[in-house]
């Protein structure tokens, strides 16, 4: 098991950091969702304010565009992420996964993700080539299947 976040261990959901603390790869709830950082300004403060930050951050589970300006020493939610690898085992009719993870523990509660990665996870997973591994990555309260990769023997 991957952890993406320092606060893990405390089992928290989310935890405050200082939006000037915050990095691009980085987590963040924006608008009420678990997003990854995909772009952030700082402005220096001036003789209007104080300095913001904007931050431009993507769903991890939508994959929907959020932004946010906020003062830069602004606390903010970020989400405590876990990314785990699981072997795909079988893709049901209706799009369900069975998924086995390290110590042999089956789950079936997933399905496959919508679009494109969706298509190409079935497209691989049908082909000849080696076993599969699908990350699953959890937040608040929500997992979903987001990339996969090839176990090479």
């Amino acid at each position: 098991m991957e952890e993406f976040s320092d606060a893990a261990d405390s089992g928290a959901a989310i935890f405050p950091m200082q939006a000037s603390a915050l990095r691009v790869k980085g987590f963040v709830m924006l608008k009420g969702r678990p997003c990854k950082i995909t772009e952030m300004n700082k402005s220096d403060s001036g003789k209007h304010g104080n300095a913001k930050v904007t931050i431009v951050g993507e769903d991890l589970f939508t994959g929907q565009r959020y932004e946010d300006v906020v003062p830069a020493e602004e606390n903010l939610d970020v989400p405590n992420v876990v990314r785990i690898e699981y072997t795909l085992i079988d893709i049901t009719s209706d799009g369900g996964v069975s998924l086995m993870d390290e110590q042999g523990e089956m789950r079936d509660d997933l399905k496959l993700p919508e679009g494109k990665l969706g298509e190409e996870i079935k497209v691989k997973f049908e082909g000849d080539g080696p076993d599969l591994l699908v990350m699953v990555a959890k937040a608040v309260g929500e997992e979903a299947i987001l990339s996969y990769i090839f176990v090479k023997d």
